[in-house]
C-alpha cells in the first residue's frame, strides 16, 4: 500500500506500508498519520478512497493529528436505503437529548438501547431505538418503514459525536467544491496504477514480508528519482568544480533523458 502527499514539486511518495493480502485498508490509516507527523510532513487533508473511510477514523484523525480525511463514506446499509425507496434511517429523527427517536409519522420509539461495542475496530459503536409491532402494525404506510411482517423495526445509529460527522460528511459531498477538491485525488490512483502496471507490483519477486516491503521501497525510490528529474531546474545552480576553477576541462553536457526506464 502506498500513500502520496502533494507539495510545491511534483508528486512524491512519502510512505509506503506492506501489509498482509488478508488485512483491510482501514486498518493502517492511524499508523499512516502518525507516521507522517513524527517526520514532520502531517497534512492537513488526506485525500482517500472509499476503502479507508470510517467513521471511527475519521474522528481519531481529526482528534489527534488534525487531519481531515476526504472520502466517501460507506453508504447505509438499510434495505429502504439501498433500493431508494421507504423510509431511510436518515428520514428519521433523533433526539440526543431525550433519548427519542421519532419515525417520519409521528410515532416515538419505545426504546433507546446502547451504544453497543462492535466486534470490529473501524465501526462505530450502534445505538439501536426499536418500534413495537403495535405501532408499526396500525400505520397506513407500514411497508415503507419496515419489511417486517409483524411491523416491528430497529432503528440503529452510531452516537452522536459520530453521527454529527457523519452527517457533515455526507451532506459536503453534496456540494460541488468537494469533487473539486476530491479531483486530485486522481493522480494517487494514477500512482497506484503506474505501480501495478509499469513495475509489476501485483507480484512478490521475494517470499517473506520483509523483503517484499524493500521491493515497495525500492520501487518507490525509484519512482521518485524519476519524477523528480522531470522538475525544472531552478534558475540557479551552485558552481562546480570546472566551473570555478579556470583551465580545467569543463564536463560534456549530455540530454536528460525522459525516463530511467530509457537508460536499461
Amino acid at each position: 500500500m502506498t500513500e502520496t502527499c502533494s507539495g510545491d514539486g511534483p508528486n512524491v511518495i512519502t510512505d509506503v506500508v506492506t501489509m498482509p493480502a488478508t488485512s483491510a485498508d482501514t486498518e493502517v490509516l492511524p499508523g499512516i498519520h502518525t507516521r507522517l507527523e513524527r517526520r514532520g510532513l502531517r497534512p492537513e487533508q488526506h485525500l482517500v478512497d472509499g476503502g479507508y473511510t470510517c467513521l471511527v477514523h475519521l474522528e481519531q484523525a481529526e482528534r489527534d493529528h488534525q487531519i481531515t480525511v476526504v472520502g466517501p463514506l460507506p453508504g447505509n446499509p438499510t434495505h429502504q436505503n439501498r433500493q431508494g425507496e421507504g423510509f431511510a434511517r436518515d428520514d428519521f429523527r433523533i433526539d440526543f437529548d431525550r433519548q427519542e427517536v421519532t419515525c417520519p409519522q409521528g410515532q416515538v420509539g419505545k426504546g433507546w438501547h446502547g451504544p453497543y461495542p462492535t466486534s470490529s475496530l473501524t465501526a462505530a459503536p450502534l445505538i439501536v431505538a426499536r418500534f413495537t409491532k403495535s405501532q408499526g402494525q396500525p400505520c397506513p404506510v407500514r411497508a415503507k418503514g419496515t419489511t417486517c411482517r409483524d411491523g416491528a423495526r430497529n432503528v440503529g445509529f452510531p452516537p452522536r459525536e459520530l453521527h454529527e460527522l457523519q452527517l457533515r460528511t455526507r451532506a459536503e459531498r453534496r456540494e460541488p467544491d468537494w469533487h473539486k477538491r476530491y479531483a486530485v485525488r486522481s493522480g494517487i490512483e494514477g500512482t497506484i496504477c503506474e505501480f501495478a502496471h509499469g513495475h509489476g507490483m501485483r507480484r512478490c519477486r521475494y517470499r517473506g514480508q520483509a523483503k517484499a516491503h524493500l521491493q515497495h521501497v525500492l520501487t518507490a525510490i525509484a519512482v521518485n528519482v524519476e519524477r523528480l528529474s522531470r522538475h525544472p531546474p531552478g534558475e540557479r545552480r551552485a558552481p562546480t568544480t570546472a566551473d570555478s576553477l579556470p583551465g580545467l576541462p569543463r564536463p560534456a553536457r549530455h540530454p536528460a533523458l525522459a525516463s530511467w526506464r530509457a537508460a536499461s
